[in-house]
C-alpha cells in the first residue's frame, strides 16, 4: 500500500472519528449510496441486486471493498469490544430517485445512529444519457435530497450524519468522453449543495470533490 494510499485511508478514519467519539460503543454506523459505496458487498457479484437479495450472513462479502469496509475494518478491529455494527447499503447504479424507494426498508427500519451518504453522480450521469435535456433541476434534488435526511431524523432526531460530496474522476470511458467536462461543472453544483446541506443539518462534510482533485498521479489507482 502506497503513502498516498495511506494518506486517503487516514482521512476517512479521521473523519469517522469525528462522528463517533462519544459514546461509541454499541452504536449502529449505516452508509448508502451507490457504487463508489457498494463495492459488491453480499456477494452481488458487482450487480445491482437490492438488499433483499444479497448475502447477509457470509461475513466474509458482507461489507464489500470499499471505503466502508476500510473503516468498519479498522473500527472493529482496533476496538472490537466496542461491539459498534456497521452495515452496508450501497447500490451500483443509485440516484436519488433510487434512494428514495428503498430509504424506508435500507434506512428508516434499520436505526442508524450514523448514517454516510454519497449520492449524486449517477444523476448526472442519467441526465446526460437522457435524450431530450431540459436544465437539471438542481433546487428539486436539493429539496429531495433534504427531505431524506428529514426522514431519517424524525426516526432518530440524535443520527449523526456524514454526507460526502459526489465527485467524477478522468478515468475510464467517462474520463474520455467528450461530455466529461458538462459532467464535471454539473456535479461541481451538485457539491456545493451538499455542502450548504451539511452546514445547515450541523452533519460531518467530506470533500471527495477536492480530495480527488488533489490527488496526483493515475487517478485509476485511486478509483478504476
Amino acid at each position: 500500500m502506497t503513502k498516498k494510499t495511506f494518506n486517503f485511508v487516514g482521512l476517512l478514519i479521521a473523519v469517522m472519528l469525528l462522528i463517533v467519539m462519544e459514546s461509541f460503543a454499541g452504536r449502529r454506523i449505516l452508509f448508502i449510496g451507490d457504487s463508489v459505496t457498494d463495492g459488491g458487498w453480499g456477494n452481488s457479484a458487482g450487480l445491482a441486486k437490492p438488499t433483499s437479495e444479497r448475502n447477509l450472513w457470509d461475513q466474509n462479502h458482507i461489507y464489500g471493498h470499499s471505503y466502508m469496509m476500510l473503516c468498519a475494518a479498522h473500527y472493529q478491529s482496533e476496538r472490537p469490544d466496542m461491539n459498534v455494527e456497521f452495515l452496508n447499503r450501497g447500490i451500483s447504479g443509485d440516484d436519488l430517485s433510487r434512494l428514495e424507494k428503498r430509504w424506508e426498508e435500507d434506512v428508516i427500519r434499520l436505526h442508524p445512529d450514523v448514517l454516510s451518504l454519497l449520492v449524486g453522480t449517477n444523476d448526472i450521469h442519467y441526465y446526460l444519457q437522457a435524450h431530450e435535456k431540459k436544465p437539471f433541476d438542481f433546487a428539486g434534488w436539493e429539496k429531495r435530497y433534504r427531505d431524506l435526511l428529514d426522514r431519517a431524523r424524525k426516526q432518530n432526531p440524535k443520527v449523526e450524519l456524514l454526507l460526502g460530496t459526489p465527485f467524477v474522476a478522468k478515468v475510464g470511458k467517462i474520463g474520455k468522453a467528450d461530455d466529461y467536462a458538462m459532467r464535471d461543472s454539473l456535479i461541481a453544483q451538485l457539491d456545493t449543495i451538499v455542502c450548504h446541506i451539511a452546514h445547515d443539518y450541523n452533519a460531518t462534510l467530506l470533500r471527495n470533490d477536492l480530495l480527488f482533485a488533489g490527488l496526483k498521479g493515475e487517478k485509476s489507482h485511486w478509483i478504476w
